[in-house]
């Protein structure tokens, strides 16, 4: 899990947008892109490479509200 400390300090790599815990913690949410991050053993991969779109309906509706 990440701090709330590093947590506020990171943004999207595309946007630089608000990032949000998704899924238990496994991935970070931007919104404004709809997409999502891995983490990694506690560790953000912040890379565009590691992208992933946000596919289900219901959680491309949560990515776009604000």
């Amino acid at each position: 899990m990440l701090s709330e400390d590093l947590q506020s300090i990171l943004a999207c790599p595309v946007c630089k947008g608000e990032l949000s815990l998704f899924d238990e913690g496994r991935y970070l949410l931007c919104r404004p892109c709809g997409v999502r991050y891995p983490v990694r053993e506690g560790i953000p991969v912040l890379l565009a490479d590691e992208a992933e779109a946000v596919a289900h309906p219901a959680l491309r509706r949560l990515a776009t509200i604000t």
